[in-house]
């Protein structure tokens, strides 16, 4: 077999939706969600509005020898495309595939001066995900075979989006809807937040999971408000409650939390180093990293091992069919999350629709991979891309 790495290649992709931050200004994930740009009122009524489109998609191909291509993505557009191209590439051409371990410390150790976390970060998940697809495709497997094989036939999935009636509806466990305001407006925003919350448990009935993203916009007095006042509705967990690096906060406000009551976080956390401390702080009942940013499947395996010795789920940040690989090679793994795509989260669509081809969606809130090779996605040709050289 040629499994020599012959070439890599970043390419962006901008509009169409191909990254999930980059959507039409009707869709309901560009809409008021409360950020931590809410404080500013300018930047309140729309996440475009500060920018959260700016980047668009980085697509990484490592190509072999053979001609085989292993697909990688993260956020990071043209600047994470240009480290690839410019800076990871020599950690990669000559290598093969299986020495995955070796590319990712060298990525990391060589870009420690600029990155440790974010962009640099992100460009280097989407090299490791797309070697671990080429290196899957090499040995005609997917990739929960090569992580031990799979553990379940189908995972049980929740939704995240503002209808999870509709979600229950379609037989999804419950679903997550986005925090609408913030600490800046006051109490009217926290009632209002409250009666939401309210007339969702309503709409999905007493035994659906309920759970409330807060997208890093709060501070610990409105977050523990917001606590006291939804536990009583049956709130299952509520997420990334405040800004990543304030890890007092998340360890106070889950050391007060009600009894049912979880706190997740982990979406914009990156490396086995950020969640060593969020694990050391006893910050947080579920880690939610995301693999397309957090370094990669060969930084999540890492992540789950140091949770796995403290009793704590790994439950990633959607991500899709990246992520539902290394789900299904989880003994224990509760259930996945699916982010809704639709403008109106009334229907199921890929999350990466129309970049990928292939990727597997829930059916009556269960996903069912296939047995096809890596990851089992390939790239649509009718998505423009413009290669970064």
């Amino acid at each position: 077999m040629r499994e020599t790495i012959r070439q890599i290649r970043a390419s962006v992709v901008r509009g169409g939706g191909a990254d999930y931050h980059d959507q039409a200004a009707a869709h309901w994930i560009v809409g008021q969600i409360a950020t931590p740009m809410s404080f500013y009122p300018e930047y309140r009524a729309s996440r475009t509005s500060f920018g959260i489109d700016a980047l668009g998609t980085v697509v990484v191909e490592v190509e072999d020898e053979a001609g085989r291509v292993g697909i990688g993505l993260s956020t990071g557009g043209v600047p994470a495309a240009y480290l690839v191209a410019h800076h990871l590439n020599r950690f990669v051409v000559g290598r093969e595939p299986s020495q995955r371990e070796l590319i990712w410390d060298q990525m990391y150790r060589s870009s420690v001066f600029y990155g440790r976390k974010g962009l640099a970060v992100n460009a280097i998940s989407a090299v490791d995900l797309a070697l671990w697809d080429l290196f899957a495709r090499q040995r005609d497997l997917p990739v929960y075979a090569l992580l031990g094989g799979p553990t379940r036939v189908s995972l049980p999935c929740y939704a995240t989006g503002p209808n999870p009636e509709w979600a229950v509806g379609e037989g999804f466990l419950g679903g997550k809807l986005p925090l609408v305001h913030g600490p800046a407006e006051g109490m009217e925003g926290l009632r209002a937040n409250v009666e939401r919350f309210r007339a969702a448990r309503t709409a999905v009935g007493p035994d659906a999971l309920l759970m409330l993203d807060c997208w890093m916009s709060l501070d610990l007095p409105y977050a523990l408000r917001l606590v006291e006042e939804l536990a009583p509705l049956g709130l299952y967990w509520i997420e990334e409650a405040f800004l990543p690096d304030d890890y007092w906060a998340y360890r106070e406000l889950r050391r007060r939390l009600p009894p049912g009551v979880r706190l997740a976080a982990g979406e914009h956390e990156w490396t086995r180093y950020g969640f060593s401390l969020l694990l050391e702080f006893e910050a947080v009942d579920v880690l939610q990293p995301d693999v397309n940013w957090c370094g990669g499947l060969t930084e999540l395996m890492r992540i789950a091992a140091l949770a796995d010795a403290r009793g704590l789920p790994v439950i990633p940040h959607g991500s899709s069919v990246y992520s539902y690989h290394f789900a299904a090679a989880r003994p224990h793994m509760p259930f996945s999350e699916f982010l809704m795509m639709h403008p109106t989260a009334s229907a199921v669509v890929p999350m990466f629709a129309p970049l990928l081809l292939g990727e597997p969606v829930p059916e009556k809130g269960r996903v069912t991979l296939p047995d096809r090779p890596g990851f089992g996605v390939e790239l649509n040709p009718a998505v423009a891309r413009t290669e970064v050289e």
